[in-house]
């Protein structure tokens, strides 16, 4: 096999006041997956016109993997390939660890044993920051090294740099974001084409946008991990994955989707947060948004990112949130992120977390039943008088008010039952929680009622 490496024949060496500043900057990767195989691909390809943008050699040292047999369709010298993490970890001469492998162990491990080594940490590994992440960022602090993660939320769009960097004068006020691929495909999908989301999903994974197994991405499991992380960098503060409120999208139907469009909405599986009085409203799950909203326009696998700073005010951010080449461009800006502080001799110039770990406190979460938002209600129900002003006496009564009703005539029975669809102005999710459960003993309907939240201004 045919060496891997950039190189940059005519790397000049720079000084920096009387420090001799490093012409070569060198790199273990461990895992070498899809995006591990993008990585080798980027650099590979655009290495010259990253070093010259840098003034330095990126240069692949190492690379570790279970598996180093297999092609990735990519040559790589045989004398890079190791199976055993700890020629990268214990090799004086690597100055960042690319982390590539995914899950919890031994990936924390791998990187606290690479923090504490002294040397850089790149991933894109965020159930592990969701999980690990107040132990990571505290080593990467403790012992002066930096760690990247900026492939861990939206693939290639740059949306850590920009609540970090960009946005580090304002108060975040709100961000609403689709940050799940496979999801915003298939609701799309269901919007646009019609057909259940049974009959999607399985079109998403024979297309390869859903896994055989896609719990993690259609029960909202990779969302809330990224929604944890996003919380952490706009609020400073820690996060516990636990007290998150998740829904994923496996329940919406075909009627939901065609109802929707009759108010005027898209369905999207969308992390929200907040900022309160002194509280943190933060939930993820599936949500009606007006079709004339940004974010009701990002449909197939991209993901979107709308953030509103109290100085900045919206900021819209848009792109591919997965894939091999996408996840891999962001990986690499974090590599030469960090590359361009080891020649100047610096490290720390941006915490983690914004803010110094030393002051990062528990994120003060509102209570999920206390949020207020508007609602939308699928009820199915026995085709006889009265049902309607029995549904609603016991909103009424709970403190819900009815914005819009839609009832359709027998045509519409399926199973006995004919469906009553409303929405409501802003009410306590308590308090709908509480009229749902009455209503849903009632003797007249028949099956657990259908919940959407919807975002709109306007009611």
């Amino acid at each position: 096999m045919r060496a891997f490496s950039s190189s940059v024949a005519n790397a000049i060496e720079q000084t920096n006041g009387n420090e001799t500043m490093k012409k070569v900057i060198s790199i273990g990767l461990i895992g070498f997956g899809t995006i591990g195989t993008g990585v080798v691909k980027l650099l590979r390809k655009n290495g010259d016109i990253i070093a010259g943008r840098l003034g330095a050699e990126i240069r692949l040292q190492r690379i570790a993997d279970i598996d180093i047999r297999n092609s990735r369709g990519i040559p790589v010298d045989d004398s890079l390939l190791t199976t055993n993490a700890a020629d990268i970890l214990n090799d004086p001469g690597i100055d960042i660890v690319v982390e590539l492998m995914g899950g919890y162990e031994p990936a924390r491990t791998f990187i606290l044993t690479a923090l504490g080594q002294g040397k850089h940490v790149v991933t894109a590994n965020k159930a592990l920051l969701a999980t690990h992440g107040d132990d990571i960022f505290r080593a990467a602090a403790q012992h002066g090294v930096n760690i990247g993660f900026e492939a861990s939320v939206g693939g290639t769009i740059p949306v850590i740099k920009t609540i970090k960097e960009s946005l580090i004068a304002n108060r975040i006020q709100s961000i609403s974001a689709i940050v799940n691929g496979t999801s915003n495909f298939i609701l799309s999908k269901m919007t646009d084409e019609g057909g259940s989301f049974e009959t999607v999903l399985k079109e998403a994974q024979n297309l390869g946008f859903a896994e055989s197994d896609p719990v993690y991405d259609v029960e909202g499991v990779d969302a809330v991990h990224k929604l944890a992380i996003l919380l952490s960098l706009c609020y400073g503060k820690k996060v516990h994955l636990d007290d998150l409120y998740r829904e994923g999208i496996s329940r919406i139907g075909e009627q939901d989707i065609v109802f929707a469009r009759e108010l005027g909405y898209r369905v999207k599986l969308l992390a929200i947060a907040i900022r309160r009085e002194t509280e943190i409203e933060a939930r993820l799950h599936p949500t009606m948004i007006p079709f004339d909203h940004l974010l009701a326009n990002v449909n197939g696998n991209f993901n979107a990112f709308h953030i509103v700073g109290d100085a900045s005010g919206s900021v819209f951010l848009y792109g591919q949130g997965a894939g091999m080449m996408p996840t891999a461009s962001a990986v690499v800006s974090d590599i030469v992120d960090i590359a361009r502080d080891i020649r100047k001799g610096i490290t720390g110039r941006v915490p983690p977390r914004v803010l110094d770990e030393e002051t990062i406190e528990k994120i003060q979460l509102m209570p999920f039943d206390q949020i207020r938002t508007n609602y939308y209600f699928r009820f199915t129900v026995a085709d006889l008088p009265g049902v309607l002003s029995r549904i609603s006496g016991i909103l009424g009564a709970n403190d819900i008010s009815i914005a819009t009703v839609i009832q359709k005539g027998r045509m519409q029975t399926q199973g006995g039952g004919v469906p009553i669809v409303m929405t409501t102005y802003k009410a306590r999710e308590r308090d709908v929680r509480t009229a749902l459960d009455e209503i849903d003993r009632l003797d007249i309907v028949m099956g657990k009622t259908m919940l959407i939240r919807i975002e709109d201004d306007n009611l």
